[in-house]
């Protein structure tokens, strides 16, 4: 790697407390792959490329990926209505359960609650479990209507292949992905990865890392965000994606329609990007970037391909603050190698009466919002964590952060650990405050 990669990854890795990372880099047909610092603060080895961590909700490309090699068998059809396949599925809003198509589940349109990690054991029936239990899951916004980031579907989704295939989540995607493409240290649970060299997470509690625990999510999430990786392999899953549906050995996997429909813009998201089938996308100086990032239990990570370009990149970190390096690294890489970067987005002035409709506390499953006044009229963004993980110990909450408007409906955090997080206002047809969408959750507006 370039002495001024280095330089980047260790004065970022002192700042935001990060113990390890690791990075790989594919570049026109060329592999170049990067280590630094240790596995955990209390036992501590080495980062190499072979490292494993958990790779959180990038898993999600590879539950879609999977979903796909059966739309081509014909076991499963996307515009389908999930009932087709689980007669029995319940949501809490009937209607929703009775139109949900699998098109919906891959670009987070289906409207409930997102964020449910509820644990049915490690028992192969835990997936069917949970989404039983999804009957009870709250419908925010109407189907198809609101874009929000969906865990829960992706739980679907990997209820679906279970049913398609007659084998569990795992035994299915090792199947049908990791053996064709020689991924063969990529694994599911603390069972397997405990036998390699494995990154334990960290979070920061007054400014200090500490080993996170517990150290997984719950088997039921599996396909939203349990696949424990490592650099050298997920550059493997990426030259798979850039490239015409074969594997190393020649063998066809996917068709090059299938990959390209991956990469659609199926439906706009969040500033300014797009959904494809679980993949996000975005311009970056005139280059299609097709990307996911993960964030687990004290790990951060992503994975970002340029697919007209040949290039892609995975970093990933085992800091609960680790996104603030990757996001460094990666803007390095894209100007590095690709010659683009991002333009900083210019700030508008918003009058008094547009910041005061504006300062009310907004809640969601993972984490309470408060827009309030701070001095000279900025407006101040805090974040406090539910937890519903239970992690221990309990990660401190960042500091506020002063935001600035992009758009009379669009803001930005400046400051602190929430830098460069990315707002939008919802609006009802009255015109008033419903919603803000931050990080792609909707936070539903509770007191003024």
């Amino acid at each position: 790697m370039r002495p001024e990669l280095e330089k980047l990854v260790r004065d970022g890795m002192a700042r935001y407390h990060v113990p390890g990372v690791a990075i790989g880099i594919l570049h026109e047909g060329d592999e170049d792959i990067a280590a630094y610092g240790v596995t955990s603060i209390e036992h501590p080895l080495p980062v190499d490329g072979d490292t494993l961590f958990q790779i959180a909700s990038i898993t999600k490309t590879m539950t879609a990926t999977v979903v796909m090699r059966l739309v081509e068998r014909g076991a499963l059809d996307l515009d389908a209505s999930v009932r087709r396949y689980l007669p029995e599925f319940r949501l809490r809003d009937e209607d929703a359960a009775t139109r949900v198509t699998l098109r919906h589940l891959v670009t987070h349109t289906g409207g409930w609650l997102g964020d449910c990690f509820a644990d049915f054991g490690k028992g192969d029936d835990a997936l069917a479990r949970y989404v039983a239990a999804m009957a009870e899951l709250e419908q925010l916004t109407p189907i198809g209507e609101v874009w929000h980031y969906s865990n829960s579907s992706f739980a679907v989704l990997g209820r679906l292949i279970e049913v398609a295939t007659g084998k569990t989540f795992e035994a299915a995607v090792r199947e049908l992905l990791f053996i064709p493409l020689g991924m063969a240290k990529s694994c599911f649970n603390a069972d397997e990865a405990i036998t390699h060299r494995v990154a334990i997470g960290h979070v920061i509690v007054d400014e200090q890392p500490r080993v996170a625990r517990p150290w997984a999510f719950p088997r039921a999430t599996t396909p939203v965000g349990g696949v424990v990786s490592n650099v050298r392999e997920l550059l493997a899953y990426a030259r798979f994606h850039l490239g015409d549906g074969r594997t190393p050995d020649g063998g066809r996997l996917l068709s090059v329609g299938s990959l390209e429909l991956m990469r659609t813009r199926l439906t706009p998201a969040d500033n300014d990007r797009a959904v494809g089938v679980a993949w996000f996308l975005r311009e970056v100086g005139g280059v299609t970037i097709q990307y996911h990032g993960g964030a687990a239990i004290g790990q951060q990570g992503v994975l970002m391909l340029a697919p007209e370009r040949g290039f892609a990149i995975a970093v990933q970190t085992n800091s609960g603050r680790g996104a603030l390096l990757h996001e460094s690294i990666t803007k390095w890489a894209l100007k590095t190698f690709l010659g683009v970067e991002e333009p900083e987005p210019e700030h508008v002035r918003m009058t008094k009466t547009r910041r005061d409709e504006l300062v009310a506390r907004y809640t969601a499953a993972l984490a309470d919002v408060e827009l309030r006044a701070g001095g000279d009229g900025v407006l101040l963004y805090r974040s406090t964590s539910h937890n519903i993980l239970g992690v221990k110990p309990r990660p401190s909450d960042p500091p506020p952060s002063p935001i600035a408007f992009t758009d009379e409906d669009r803001f930005v955090c400046l400051e602190g650990p929430l830098k460069d997080i990315k707002g939008e206002v919802i609006r009802d047809d009255s015109g008033a405050v419903r919603w803000i969408r931050a990080g792609g959750r909707v936070y539903r507006r509770v007191e003024a």
